[in-house]
């Protein structure tokens, strides 16, 4: 167990420090807060008389301190109501519920202790869980197997979901994570592979929707969700995202890797453009996708396909990875461009998608020091970028094959780059005397229709 939530457990914080400006509180929901009782020794007796399991009678339950479910390798547990709502108000800092096992293998069925099978599926169902202090999480899970989420709500926390140390086979489907602090769900320098996504919605909170940071993470899917307006709700500049993939701050060190990623059929947006008239743009230098691999060791195998973007400062930037393919997404309302791929290479943008729509947008494509890389069969609309809407710079081996550029302020624009290929492209609407291929004498441009 990590000695933060150990650490954070034995705090005894006084209700009167529990506000945090930066957010609501539980107390702007519950006008009658400052009655209740403290029910976290109510709450671990019911755990305690049910063997680890914890089925709560319907009610508000204001706690102060973590309800730990150590499995100790002899018994799965679940967490659900009994009959009716449950809301458990986080009055403390740490987690409100934290699901402790043992499994110290991989998912191979070799690696497993027999007893830790008893373990399996951990179960939280149904419930809501409102954070009343700036350090309260909704739920942690530390050395899990085949942990299970669902239907469970949390908001006003620091972070909705943190899955720490090392899980597996973990199962999300049908939450909530909304308006907290910090991070929707929190994939924290974390051992995991096998992890399923699907079905929630992901919104307003402002370290970043699903944020993965160091740790070794592979098979992660994330299908069929909402995610919006995970980044801070003012001007402030920001380098988080909707979906943030993160192992740049661990440069030198290969044990920390993140691969085999599929982002598919979700609605990715907000916030930028649809701020208000107050604001020139909200959440200045936020992006919808965010990958920011290191050198030793790429981000890589990554797919993105078939999802509705907008609405950021970027759409999606992609720094240092391999192998990453972009098919079939919507991209819309950029503030100011839709895609920035840089120091990486075999990116294939394949079959998208690309107009700002009632926005007037720069809306710019961008690769720089790029390798092996294709842009083809998508559609440009209205790019109100100068020197060039798609942009390639000091790069190599760049095939730009049967796209359609249209209502466009510039082409495509080559600079210090070799074998580029521009081939097959329909071209309408530029102004008068710009040609849709400009190359600067640095650069080798093969072109063809």
């Amino acid at each position: 167990m990590r000695s933060i939530y150990l650490a954070l457990n034995i705090l005894l914080i006084p209700f009167s420090q529990a506000i945090s400006a930066d957010l609501p509180t539980a107390s702007s929901q519950f006008e009658d807060l400052r009655s209740l009782p403290d029910r976290t020794r109510e709450v671990e007796e019911l755990r305690d008389a049910q063997n680890g399991n914890l089925v709560i009678p319907t009610g508000v339950y204001r706690i102060t301190s973590t309800i730990e479910l150590n499995l100790k390798q002899e018994k799965s547990a679940i967490v659900r109501p009994e009959s009716g709502p449950v809301t458990l108000i986080m009055d403390g800092p740490g987690p409100a519920i934290h699901i402790k096992g043992s499994h110290e293998g991989s998912a191979s069925p070799k690696s497993f202790q027999p007893a830790t099978w008893h373990e399996r599926t951990p179960l939280v169902d149904g419930i809501e869980i409102v954070g009343n202090h700036p350090e309260a999480i909704g739920i942690a899970l530390e050395q899990c197997m085949q942990p299970t989420l669902s239907r469970v709500s949390v908001r006003w926390c620091k972070h909705g979901i943190h899955l720490v140390n090392r899980n597996r086979n973990v199962a999300i489907s049908d939450v909530h994570l909304y308006e907290n602090s910090g991070i929707g769900l929190f994939l924290d320098d974390i051992n995991l592979h096998q992890i399923n996504v699907s079905n929630s919605h992901i919104s307003y909170n402002r370290g970043g929707g699903i944020v993965v940071r160091d740790g070794n993470v592979r098979n992660l899917q994330i299908t069929g969700c909402d995610i919006e307006a995970n980044m801070p709700g003012d001007d402030s500049p920001t380098e988080t995202a909707n979906i943030l993939l993160d192992v740049a701050g661990s440069d030198g060190d290969r044990s920390r890797s993140i691969a085999e990623v599929a982002i598919t059929g979700c609605t990715i947006q907000h916030s930028s453009n649809y701020g208000g008239a107050e604001f020139d743009q909200l959440a200045p230098g936020g992006a919808n996708i965010r990958i920011l691999g290191k050198e030793i060791w790429p981000i890589d195998s990554v797919t993105i396909t078939g999802n509705v973007m907008s609405d950021t400062s970027l759409g999606v930037d992609i720094h240092t990875a391999t192998d990453i393919t972009l098919t079939g997404n919507n991209f819309f309302a950029p503030n100011p461009d839709f895609l920035h791929i840089t120091d990486s290479k075999r990116v294939i943008v394949n079959g998208n998608t690309f107009n700002p729509r009632q926005f007037e947008r720069p809306g710019g494509i961008r690769l720089s020091n790029c390798d092996d890389c294709i842009l083809s069969n998508n559609t440009f609309r209205a790019l109100k970028a100068d020197a060039g809407a798609i942009l390639i710079k000091d790069s190599r081996g760049i095939s730009l094959n049967d796209n359609i550029l249209s209502e466009s302020r510039s082409g495509v624009r080559v600079q210090n780059s070799h074998r580029v290929m521009i081939k097959d492209w329909i071209v309408s609407g530029l102004p008068d005397g710009i040609s849709h291929i400009f190359q600067d004498d640095a650069s080798t441009v093969e072109t063809g229709n």
